[in-house]
C-alpha cells in the first residue's frame, strides 16, 4: 500500500483521536509513557490525552501519522532522546554513550491495515524526519 506519512500537528489531530479511539490506544497512554513513565497510568486518560494534543500544537510535532486517503492508519512517536527521559531508565534501553540521538519508541498501527508496510512506511519517514531536524 502507499501511505502518506505527516507530522502530528494541531489540524491533524482529530485524525490522531480516530485512530487512537475513545480508550486512547494503549489503555489511555496517548504516548505518555516514554515522557512521563508508569504514572501515566494513575492520571487520567484527558490528562495524557491533553498533554500529547498540547505537544501537537506546540510547533514541533510530537509523531508522525501515516494516511490511507483521507484515514490515519498509523502512528510513531517521534523526539529527541532527551525528550523521552523513561527511555534511559529502562534497564535495556539506556544510552551507549552521550552523544543526542533520536527515538522511534512508540508505534500504533490501526488494526485493518497491520501487515501493509504502515509501520516501514513509518519509520523510513522517521529517519528522514530525524535527520532534517539535525539528527
Amino acid at each position: 500500500m502507499d501511505f502518506t506519512i505527516s507530522p502530528l500537528t494541531a489540524e491533524r489531530w482529530p485524525a490522531l483521536e480516530d485512530l487512537f479511539g475513545r480508550a486512547g490506544a494503549s489503555n489511555g497512554c496517548w504516548c505518555m509513557y516514554w515522557r512521563i513513565g508508569p504514572r501515566y497510568r494513575d492520571r487520567p486518560r484527558a490528562d495524557n490525552k491533553r498533554d500529547l494534543q498540547q505537544l501537537a500544537a506546540s510547533g514541533r510535532p510530537p509523531g508522525l501519522l501515516a494516511f490511507d486517503g483521507d484515514l490515519a492508519v498509523g502512528w510513531c512517536e517521534l523526539a529527541p532522546r532527551a525528550e523521552l527521559p523513561w527511555l534511559a531508565r529502562a534497564r535495556h534501553l539506556q544510552p551507549p554513550d552521550d552523544l543526542p540521538a533520536w527515538s522511534i519508541p512508540c508505534f500504533f498501527v490501526r488494526r485493518t491495515h497491520r501487515h501493509h508496510g504502515a509501520m516501514a512506511a513509518l519509520i523510513e519517514a522517521a529517519a528522514r524526519a530525524a535527520a532534517a531536524a539535525g539528527a
